[in-house]
Protein backbone atom coordinates (compact mmCIF):
# COMPACT_ATOMS: atom_id res chain seq x y z
CA UNK A 1 0.00 0.00 0.00
CA UNK A 2 1.36 3.41 -0.91
CA UNK A 3 0.28 6.67 0.68
CA UNK A 4 1.87 9.76 -0.81
CA UNK A 5 0.87 13.36 -0.42
CA UNK A 6 2.03 16.94 -0.67
CA UNK A 7 1.42 19.30 2.23
CA UNK A 8 1.15 23.07 1.84
CA UNK A 9 -0.11 25.75 4.16
CA UNK A 10 -2.10 28.91 3.44
CA UNK A 11 -1.91 31.62 6.07
CA UNK A 12 -4.59 33.92 7.45
CA UNK A 13 -4.69 36.26 10.41
CA UNK A 14 -7.34 34.34 12.34
CA UNK A 15 -7.09 30.77 11.07
CA UNK A 16 -4.92 28.27 9.25
CA UNK A 17 -5.87 26.26 6.18
CA UNK A 18 -3.86 23.13 5.55
CA UNK A 19 -4.23 21.72 2.06
CA UNK A 20 -3.19 18.28 0.84
CA UNK A 21 -2.74 17.01 -2.68
CA UNK A 22 -4.27 13.54 -2.63
CA UNK A 23 -2.37 11.18 -4.91
CA UNK A 24 -2.73 8.21 -2.56
CA UNK A 25 -3.04 4.70 -3.94
CA UNK A 26 -4.37 1.51 -2.40
CA UNK A 27 -3.88 -1.88 -4.01
CA UNK A 28 -2.52 0.05 -7.02
CA UNK A 29 -5.80 1.98 -7.44
CA UNK A 30 -6.36 5.73 -7.15
CA UNK A 31 -7.86 5.92 -3.68
CA UNK A 32 -9.47 9.34 -4.16
CA UNK A 33 -11.77 7.64 -6.68
CA UNK A 34 -12.33 4.39 -4.76
CA UNK A 35 -12.81 6.05 -1.35
CA UNK A 36 -15.18 8.67 -2.76
CA UNK A 37 -17.49 5.88 -3.95
CA UNK A 38 -17.35 3.80 -0.76
CA UNK A 39 -17.43 6.66 1.78
CA UNK A 40 -18.77 9.72 -0.03
CA UNK A 41 -15.64 11.75 0.67
CA UNK A 42 -11.86 11.49 0.08
CA UNK A 43 -9.59 9.36 2.24
CA UNK A 44 -8.38 12.56 3.93
CA UNK A 45 -12.01 13.25 4.87
CA UNK A 46 -11.55 10.87 7.80
CA UNK A 47 -9.29 13.56 9.28
CA UNK A 48 -11.57 16.52 8.55
CA UNK A 49 -10.34 17.47 5.07
CA UNK A 50 -12.98 18.74 2.66
CA UNK A 51 -13.22 19.75 -0.97
CA UNK A 52 -10.67 22.49 -1.61
CA UNK A 53 -10.18 23.17 -5.30
CA UNK A 54 -10.73 20.88 -8.25
CA UNK A 55 -8.55 20.95 -11.34
CA UNK A 56 -10.08 22.14 -14.60
CA UNK A 57 -12.49 24.50 -12.77
CA UNK A 58 -14.22 21.61 -10.98
CA UNK A 59 -16.73 22.90 -8.39
CA UNK A 60 -17.91 21.32 -5.15
CA UNK A 61 -21.42 20.76 -6.55
CA UNK A 62 -19.99 18.98 -9.58
CA UNK A 63 -17.82 16.85 -7.29
CA UNK A 64 -20.78 15.80 -5.14
CA UNK A 65 -22.91 15.12 -8.22
CA UNK A 66 -20.19 12.90 -9.67
CA UNK A 67 -20.04 10.84 -6.47
CA UNK A 68 -23.82 10.38 -6.47
CA UNK A 69 -23.91 9.44 -10.16
CA UNK A 70 -21.29 6.73 -9.84
CA UNK A 71 -22.35 5.41 -6.43
CA UNK A 72 -25.98 4.92 -7.44
CA UNK A 73 -25.34 3.25 -10.80
CA UNK A 74 -27.30 -0.07 -10.66
CA UNK A 75 -25.27 -3.27 -10.86
CA UNK A 76 -28.01 -4.77 -13.02
CA UNK A 77 -26.78 -2.65 -15.93
CA UNK A 78 -23.56 -4.70 -16.02
CA UNK A 79 -25.24 -8.11 -15.81
CA UNK A 80 -25.98 -10.26 -18.91
CA UNK A 81 -29.16 -9.52 -20.80
CA UNK A 82 -31.03 -12.37 -22.46
CA UNK A 83 -29.12 -15.48 -23.56
CA UNK A 84 -25.77 -13.82 -24.24
CA UNK A 85 -22.75 -15.57 -22.63
CA UNK A 86 -21.52 -13.86 -19.50
CA UNK A 87 -18.20 -12.01 -19.28
CA UNK A 88 -15.58 -12.18 -16.52
CA UNK A 89 -16.91 -8.89 -15.11
CA UNK A 90 -20.47 -10.21 -14.99
CA UNK A 91 -19.35 -13.44 -13.34
CA UNK A 92 -17.52 -11.51 -10.59
CA UNK A 93 -20.52 -9.25 -9.90
CA UNK A 94 -22.88 -12.22 -9.78
CA UNK A 95 -20.53 -14.12 -7.47
CA UNK A 96 -20.36 -11.37 -4.85
CA UNK A 97 -24.10 -10.71 -5.06
CA UNK A 98 -24.69 -14.37 -4.26
CA UNK A 99 -22.01 -14.34 -1.54
CA UNK A 100 -23.43 -11.37 0.36
CA UNK A 101 -26.12 -11.83 2.99
CA UNK A 102 -27.38 -8.34 2.07
CA UNK A 103 -28.64 -7.39 -1.36
CA UNK A 104 -26.03 -5.54 -3.43
CA UNK A 105 -27.91 -3.11 -5.65
CA UNK A 106 -25.44 -0.54 -6.93
CA UNK A 107 -21.75 0.19 -7.45
CA UNK A 108 -21.31 1.55 -3.94
CA UNK A 109 -22.74 -1.62 -2.39
CA UNK A 110 -20.36 -3.98 -4.18
CA UNK A 111 -17.24 -1.90 -3.50
CA UNK A 112 -18.15 -1.46 0.17
CA UNK A 113 -18.69 -5.21 0.43
CA UNK A 114 -15.34 -6.02 -1.15
CA UNK A 115 -13.45 -3.50 0.98
CA UNK A 116 -15.09 -4.98 4.08
CA UNK A 117 -14.00 -8.50 3.08
CA UNK A 118 -10.43 -7.31 2.46
CA UNK A 119 -10.38 -5.50 5.81
CA UNK A 120 -11.58 -8.59 7.67
CA UNK A 121 -9.02 -10.75 5.87
CA UNK A 122 -6.29 -8.31 6.90
CA UNK A 123 -7.56 -8.23 10.49
CA UNK A 124 -7.48 -12.03 10.68
CA UNK A 125 -3.83 -12.03 9.61
CA UNK A 126 -3.03 -9.62 12.45
CA UNK A 127 -4.55 -11.76 15.20
CA UNK A 128 -1.58 -14.12 15.35
CA UNK A 129 0.74 -11.14 15.76
CA UNK A 130 -1.50 -9.65 18.45
CA UNK A 131 -1.43 -12.91 20.42
CA UNK A 132 2.38 -13.05 20.25
CA UNK A 133 2.61 -9.43 21.40
CA UNK A 134 0.33 -10.19 24.36
CA UNK A 135 2.61 -12.99 25.54
CA UNK A 136 5.69 -10.80 25.29
CA UNK A 137 3.97 -8.07 27.25
CA UNK A 138 2.67 -10.24 30.09
CA UNK A 139 5.87 -10.26 32.11
CA UNK A 140 6.12 -6.46 32.07
CA UNK A 141 2.72 -5.94 33.73
CA UNK A 142 2.93 -8.53 36.48
CA UNK A 143 4.18 -5.86 38.87
CA UNK A 144 0.94 -3.87 38.59
CA UNK A 145 -1.75 -4.63 41.12
CA UNK A 146 -5.43 -5.21 40.40
CA UNK A 147 -6.14 -1.82 41.96
CA UNK A 148 -3.88 -0.16 39.38
CA UNK A 149 -5.62 -1.93 36.50
CA UNK A 150 -9.12 -1.05 37.77
CA UNK A 151 -8.12 2.60 38.16
CA UNK A 152 -6.99 2.78 34.51
CA UNK A 153 -10.05 0.93 33.23
CA UNK A 154 -12.43 3.23 35.10
CA UNK A 155 -10.67 6.26 33.61
CA UNK A 156 -11.11 4.79 30.13
CA UNK A 157 -14.78 4.03 30.83
CA UNK A 158 -15.36 7.68 31.77
CA UNK A 159 -13.88 8.81 28.47
CA UNK A 160 -16.03 6.38 26.47
CA UNK A 161 -19.19 7.41 28.37
CA UNK A 162 -18.47 11.03 27.46
CA UNK A 163 -18.54 10.19 23.73
CA UNK A 164 -21.98 10.79 22.30
CA UNK A 165 -23.92 8.45 20.03
CA UNK A 166 -22.24 5.56 18.27
CA UNK A 167 -18.94 7.31 17.62
CA UNK A 168 -15.77 5.26 17.86
CA UNK A 169 -12.74 6.40 19.87
CA UNK A 170 -9.31 5.50 18.51
CA UNK A 171 -6.86 3.73 20.82
CA UNK A 172 -4.48 6.65 20.39
CA UNK A 173 -7.09 9.19 21.49
CA UNK A 174 -8.23 7.03 24.40
CA UNK A 175 -4.66 6.48 25.53
CA UNK A 176 -3.92 10.19 25.31
CA UNK A 177 -6.99 11.11 27.37
CA UNK A 178 -5.81 8.98 30.32
CA UNK A 179 -2.05 9.33 29.83
CA UNK A 180 -1.55 10.87 33.30
CA UNK A 181 -3.29 8.00 35.11
CA UNK A 182 -0.61 5.31 34.74
CA UNK A 183 2.72 4.45 33.05
CA UNK A 184 2.65 3.66 29.29
CA UNK A 185 3.12 -0.10 29.73
CA UNK A 186 0.05 -0.38 31.96
CA UNK A 187 -2.02 1.79 29.59
CA UNK A 188 -1.13 -0.47 26.65
CA UNK A 189 -2.00 -3.56 28.66
CA UNK A 190 -5.42 -2.18 29.63
CA UNK A 191 -6.18 -1.13 26.05
CA UNK A 192 -5.48 -4.63 24.74
CA UNK A 193 -7.74 -6.16 27.42
CA UNK A 194 -10.55 -3.59 27.20
CA UNK A 195 -12.74 -5.36 24.65
CA UNK A 196 -15.78 -6.98 26.30
CA UNK A 197 -15.29 -5.27 29.69
CA UNK A 198 -18.47 -4.31 31.55
CA UNK A 199 -18.30 -0.51 31.90
CA UNK A 200 -21.63 0.20 33.60
CA UNK A 201 -24.75 -1.85 34.10
CA UNK A 202 -26.01 -2.94 30.68
CA UNK A 203 -23.09 -1.43 28.73
CA UNK A 204 -19.91 -3.17 27.55
CA UNK A 205 -16.84 -2.03 25.64
CA UNK A 206 -16.72 -3.05 21.99
CA UNK A 207 -13.42 -2.95 20.08
CA UNK A 208 -12.79 -3.14 16.34
CA UNK A 209 -10.11 -2.42 13.74
CA UNK A 210 -10.86 0.72 11.71
CA UNK A 211 -11.94 -0.32 8.18
CA UNK A 212 -9.47 2.10 6.58
CA UNK A 213 -6.46 2.48 8.87
CA UNK A 214 -6.61 -0.89 10.67
CA UNK A 215 -6.05 0.82 14.04
CA UNK A 216 -7.99 -0.22 17.15
CA UNK A 217 -11.14 1.74 18.10
CA UNK A 218 -13.51 1.48 21.07
CA UNK A 219 -17.05 2.45 22.05
CA UNK A 220 -19.75 1.44 24.53
CA UNK A 221 -22.62 -0.75 23.35
CA UNK A 222 -25.65 -2.28 25.09
CA UNK A 223 -24.80 -5.68 26.49
CA UNK A 224 -25.57 -8.59 24.13
CA UNK A 225 -26.60 -6.14 21.40
CA UNK A 226 -24.42 -5.43 18.37
CA UNK A 227 -24.83 -1.95 16.98
CA UNK A 228 -23.95 -1.68 13.28
CA UNK A 229 -23.55 1.41 11.17
CA UNK A 230 -23.14 -0.29 7.81
CA UNK A 231 -25.08 -3.04 6.08
CA UNK A 232 -21.79 -4.73 5.24
CA UNK A 233 -21.20 -5.50 8.93
CA UNK A 234 -23.99 -8.09 8.64
CA UNK A 235 -23.40 -9.30 5.10
CA UNK A 236 -19.93 -10.81 5.48
CA UNK A 237 -19.98 -14.56 4.68
CA UNK A 238 -18.48 -17.21 6.90
CA UNK A 239 -15.93 -18.39 4.31
CA UNK A 240 -14.95 -15.52 1.98
CA UNK A 241 -12.27 -15.82 -0.74
CA UNK A 242 -8.61 -15.27 0.14
CA UNK A 243 -7.22 -11.76 0.43
CA UNK A 244 -5.26 -12.10 -2.83
CA UNK A 245 -8.35 -13.15 -4.80
CA UNK A 246 -10.36 -10.33 -3.22
CA UNK A 247 -7.74 -7.79 -4.30
CA UNK A 248 -7.68 -9.20 -7.84
CA UNK A 249 -11.46 -8.96 -8.08
CA UNK A 250 -11.40 -5.43 -6.61
CA UNK A 251 -8.96 -4.35 -9.32
CA UNK A 252 -11.11 -5.93 -12.04
CA UNK A 253 -14.23 -4.15 -10.82
CA UNK A 254 -12.35 -0.88 -10.42
CA UNK A 255 -10.96 -0.97 -13.94
CA UNK A 256 -14.22 -2.14 -15.49
CA UNK A 257 -16.82 0.07 -13.82
CA UNK A 258 -14.91 2.97 -12.21
CA UNK A 259 -11.79 4.01 -14.10
CA UNK A 260 -12.68 6.20 -17.12
CA UNK A 261 -9.92 4.92 -19.41
CA UNK A 262 -10.77 1.21 -18.99
CA UNK A 263 -14.51 1.35 -18.31
CA UNK A 264 -16.64 -1.46 -19.74
CA UNK A 265 -18.36 -0.88 -23.08
CA UNK A 266 -21.47 -2.84 -22.06
CA UNK A 267 -23.32 0.31 -20.93
CA UNK A 268 -25.53 2.37 -23.26
CA UNK A 269 -23.53 5.23 -24.79
CA UNK A 270 -25.34 8.03 -22.91
CA UNK A 271 -24.92 6.35 -19.52
CA UNK A 272 -21.33 5.35 -20.26
CA UNK A 273 -20.40 8.91 -21.24
CA UNK A 274 -21.98 10.27 -18.05
CA UNK A 275 -20.19 7.63 -15.97
CA UNK A 276 -16.83 8.37 -17.57
CA UNK A 277 -17.33 12.11 -17.06
CA UNK A 278 -18.17 11.55 -13.37
CA UNK A 279 -15.12 9.35 -12.82
CA UNK A 280 -12.86 11.93 -14.48
CA UNK A 281 -14.20 14.62 -12.15
CA UNK A 282 -13.33 12.55 -9.07
CA UNK A 283 -9.82 11.92 -10.41
CA UNK A 284 -9.42 15.63 -11.19
CA UNK A 285 -10.26 16.55 -7.60
CA UNK A 286 -6.92 16.32 -5.77
CA UNK A 287 -6.88 19.39 -3.52
CA UNK A 288 -8.51 19.02 -0.09
CA UNK A 289 -8.46 21.54 2.74
CA UNK A 290 -8.81 21.46 6.51
CA UNK A 291 -9.55 24.63 8.47
CA UNK A 292 -7.87 25.16 11.83
CA UNK A 293 -9.23 27.97 13.99
CA UNK A 294 -6.99 29.55 16.57
CA UNK A 295 -6.64 27.33 19.61
CA UNK A 296 -8.15 28.47 22.88
CA UNK A 297 -5.62 29.52 25.45
CA UNK A 298 -7.46 28.07 28.41
CA UNK A 299 -6.62 24.41 28.93
CA UNK A 300 -8.61 23.92 32.12
CA UNK A 301 -5.49 22.46 33.72
CA UNK A 302 -3.87 24.51 36.48
CA UNK A 303 -0.61 22.53 36.15
CA UNK A 304 0.29 23.92 32.71
CA UNK A 305 0.95 27.28 31.05
CA UNK A 306 -0.60 28.06 27.64
CA UNK A 307 1.22 30.65 25.52
CA UNK A 308 0.20 31.78 22.03
CA UNK A 309 3.42 32.35 20.06
CA UNK A 310 3.58 34.56 16.98
CA UNK A 311 6.63 34.30 14.75
CA UNK A 312 8.86 37.05 13.41
CA UNK A 313 11.72 36.22 11.07
CA UNK A 314 14.95 38.15 11.12
CA UNK A 315 15.98 40.49 8.29
CA UNK A 316 17.22 37.92 5.77
CA UNK A 317 13.75 36.36 5.58
CA UNK A 318 11.55 39.44 5.33
CA UNK A 319 10.54 38.46 1.79
CA UNK A 320 8.43 35.60 3.21
CA UNK A 321 4.96 37.08 3.66
CA UNK A 322 2.54 36.67 5.22
CA UNK A 323 4.02 35.11 8.34
CA UNK A 324 2.49 31.94 9.81
CA UNK A 325 -0.39 32.26 12.28
CA UNK A 326 0.23 31.89 16.00
CA UNK A 327 1.00 28.47 17.45
CA UNK A 328 -0.17 27.36 20.89
CA UNK A 329 2.65 26.18 23.19
CA UNK A 330 1.80 24.26 26.37
CA UNK A 331 4.43 24.27 29.11
CA UNK A 332 4.71 22.86 32.65
CA UNK A 333 3.89 25.33 35.42
CA UNK A 334 7.57 25.78 36.36
CA UNK A 335 8.82 26.33 32.78
CA UNK A 336 11.48 28.96 32.16
CA UNK A 337 12.06 31.31 29.21
CA UNK A 338 14.54 28.88 27.62
CA UNK A 339 11.84 26.17 27.65
CA UNK A 340 9.45 28.55 25.89
CA UNK A 341 12.00 29.27 23.14
CA UNK A 342 12.69 25.56 22.63
CA UNK A 343 9.00 24.59 22.48
CA UNK A 344 8.11 27.52 20.23
CA UNK A 345 10.86 26.44 17.82
CA UNK A 346 9.53 22.87 17.82
CA UNK A 347 5.95 24.05 17.23
CA UNK A 348 6.83 25.85 13.99
CA UNK A 349 9.32 23.17 12.91
CA UNK A 350 6.71 20.41 13.15
CA UNK A 351 3.94 22.28 11.34
CA UNK A 352 5.87 23.87 8.45
CA UNK A 353 8.41 22.16 6.23
CA UNK A 354 9.94 25.54 5.38
CA UNK A 355 10.59 26.22 9.10
CA UNK A 356 12.13 22.88 10.02
CA UNK A 357 15.42 24.70 10.82
CA UNK A 358 13.78 27.62 12.63
CA UNK A 359 15.31 28.62 15.96
CA UNK A 360 13.70 31.12 18.33
CA UNK A 361 16.31 33.53 19.68
CA UNK A 362 14.43 36.21 21.61
CA UNK A 363 11.04 37.21 22.98
CA UNK A 364 10.02 40.65 21.74
CA UNK A 365 9.12 42.97 24.58
CA UNK A 366 11.22 41.04 27.08
CA UNK A 367 14.71 42.19 26.11
CA UNK A 368 17.23 41.55 28.85
CA UNK A 369 15.15 38.87 30.58
CA UNK A 370 17.31 35.89 31.55
CA UNK A 371 16.57 32.47 30.03
CA UNK A 372 16.29 31.08 33.56
CA UNK A 373 13.33 33.36 34.41
CA UNK A 374 10.07 31.52 35.01
CA UNK A 375 7.48 32.11 32.27
CA UNK A 376 4.64 32.31 34.78
CA UNK A 377 6.28 35.31 36.47
CA UNK A 378 6.35 37.12 33.11
CA UNK A 379 2.99 36.22 31.57
CA UNK A 380 0.93 34.24 34.06
CA UNK A 381 -0.63 30.89 33.16
CA UNK A 382 -2.02 32.19 29.82
CA UNK A 383 -0.71 34.85 27.47
CA UNK A 384 0.80 35.64 24.11
CA UNK A 385 4.26 36.58 22.91
CA UNK A 386 6.04 37.39 19.67
CA UNK A 387 9.05 35.14 19.09
CA UNK A 388 11.86 36.37 16.85
CA UNK A 389 14.28 33.95 15.25
CA UNK A 390 15.98 32.75 12.10
CA UNK A 391 16.07 29.68 9.86
CA UNK A 392 19.51 28.15 10.10
CA UNK A 393 21.39 26.83 7.10
CA UNK A 394 22.98 28.21 3.98
CA UNK A 395 19.82 28.75 1.93
CA UNK A 396 17.35 29.49 4.70
CA UNK A 397 13.85 29.68 3.21
CA UNK A 398 14.91 30.64 -0.31
CA UNK A 399 14.54 27.13 -1.74
CA UNK A 400 10.85 26.81 -0.79
CA UNK A 401 8.19 27.99 -3.21
CA UNK A 402 4.90 29.51 -2.24
CA UNK A 403 1.89 27.27 -2.76
CA UNK A 404 0.94 28.91 -6.07
CA UNK A 405 4.53 29.63 -7.06
CA UNK A 406 6.35 32.93 -7.37
CA UNK A 407 5.94 33.39 -11.11
CA UNK A 408 3.30 35.69 -12.55
CA UNK A 409 1.06 34.51 -15.34
CA UNK A 410 -2.49 34.91 -16.61
CA UNK A 411 -4.67 31.80 -16.83
CA UNK A 412 -7.85 31.83 -18.91
CA UNK A 413 -8.69 28.31 -20.07
CA UNK A 414 -11.71 27.10 -22.01
CA UNK A 415 -12.67 24.89 -19.03
CA UNK A 416 -13.19 28.02 -16.93
CA UNK A 417 -9.96 27.88 -14.90
CA UNK A 418 -8.60 31.31 -13.96
CA UNK A 419 -5.71 30.18 -11.76
CA UNK A 420 -2.87 27.68 -11.74
CA UNK A 421 -4.33 24.39 -10.49
CA UNK A 422 -1.17 22.30 -10.78
CA UNK A 423 -2.08 20.69 -14.10
CA UNK A 424 0.07 20.96 -17.24
CA UNK A 425 -0.45 24.24 -19.08
CA UNK A 426 0.74 25.92 -22.25
CA UNK A 427 1.20 29.63 -22.93
CA UNK A 428 -0.02 31.27 -26.12
CA UNK A 429 2.94 32.68 -28.04
CA UNK A 430 0.88 35.68 -29.11
CA UNK A 431 -1.03 36.89 -26.03
CA UNK A 432 0.91 35.01 -23.32
CA UNK A 433 -2.27 33.60 -21.72
CA UNK A 434 -2.02 30.07 -20.28
CA UNK A 435 -4.47 27.19 -20.68
CA UNK A 436 -4.45 23.43 -20.02
CA UNK A 437 -2.87 21.24 -22.65
CA UNK A 438 -5.64 18.68 -22.06
CA UNK A 439 -8.34 21.24 -22.76
CA UNK A 440 -6.60 22.04 -26.05
CA UNK A 441 -6.70 18.36 -27.00
CA UNK A 442 -3.12 17.46 -26.04
CA UNK A 443 -2.81 14.41 -23.81
CA UNK A 444 -0.47 14.66 -20.82
CA UNK A 445 1.69 11.93 -22.34
CA UNK A 446 2.09 13.82 -25.63
CA UNK A 447 4.80 16.36 -26.39
CA UNK A 448 3.75 20.00 -26.62
CA UNK A 449 3.86 21.69 -30.03
CA UNK A 450 6.79 23.95 -30.82
CA UNK A 451 4.31 26.74 -31.42
CA UNK A 452 1.02 27.30 -29.61
CA UNK A 453 -1.65 29.86 -30.44
CA UNK A 454 -4.88 30.05 -28.49
CA UNK A 455 -8.23 30.05 -30.27
CA UNK A 456 -8.69 33.79 -29.77
CA UNK A 457 -5.48 34.55 -31.63
CA UNK A 458 -5.68 31.91 -34.37
CA UNK A 459 -8.00 33.74 -36.75
CA UNK A 460 -5.81 36.77 -37.33
CA UNK A 461 -2.22 35.69 -36.80
CA UNK A 462 0.40 33.56 -38.52
CA UNK A 463 3.32 32.34 -36.40
CA UNK A 464 7.06 32.79 -36.99
CA UNK A 465 9.84 30.83 -35.21
CA UNK A 466 10.26 31.72 -31.53
CA UNK A 467 10.46 30.07 -28.11
CA UNK A 468 7.52 28.23 -26.53
CA UNK A 469 6.97 27.91 -22.76
CA UNK A 470 5.31 24.95 -21.05
CA UNK A 471 4.57 24.51 -17.33
CA UNK A 472 4.40 20.95 -16.03
CA UNK A 473 2.58 19.69 -12.90
CA UNK A 474 5.53 20.51 -10.63
CA UNK A 475 5.31 24.18 -11.61
CA UNK A 476 8.68 24.30 -13.41
CA UNK A 477 9.12 25.70 -16.90
CA UNK A 478 10.63 24.18 -20.02
CA UNK A 479 11.60 25.91 -23.25
CA UNK A 480 12.19 24.65 -26.76
CA UNK A 481 13.15 26.25 -30.07
CA UNK A 482 10.26 26.40 -32.45
CA UNK A 483 10.08 25.50 -36.12
CA UNK A 484 7.78 27.22 -38.56
CA UNK A 485 4.12 26.52 -37.83
CA UNK A 486 1.23 27.65 -39.98
CA UNK A 487 -1.99 28.37 -38.17
CA UNK A 488 -5.02 26.97 -39.92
Amino acid sequence: MLWSYCLTVVHYHTSRKVSVTDVSKKYGLEYRLLHAITNGHPWYGDWGYEFGAGSFALTFDAYRSAIETLSSLPLSMFLPQGSKPSTRLQDVISFYRSLSKCELLNIKDVFCFLMRLIHDAHKSSLRVGDATFKKQRTSSVLSWSRVDVVRVEEAMFRVLRAVSGSNWVSSRALRGAVCRVAPPTLLDHCLMELNGKLAVEGMVVKARHNPNSGSLEYRLEPQNVSITTNCNDNCVPNFPPSKEILKQDLKLLYESILHPQTMSTCLPDAIRNLTISSAEKLLDCKQFVKHYNNEKLSSGNEDVICISCELELMDQHKEITPVPPAELVVLPINAIVLDLKIEASKAFQEVYLAFRRFQAEELLGYTGVEDSTQVKLLMGSTGSVRVRGRCLGKNGLSKYRLERGVERWTVDCTCGAKDDDGERMLACDVCGVWQHTRCFGINDSDAVPAKFVCNRCKESLQMTPSVVQCKNESGSFGKGLATSYDVR
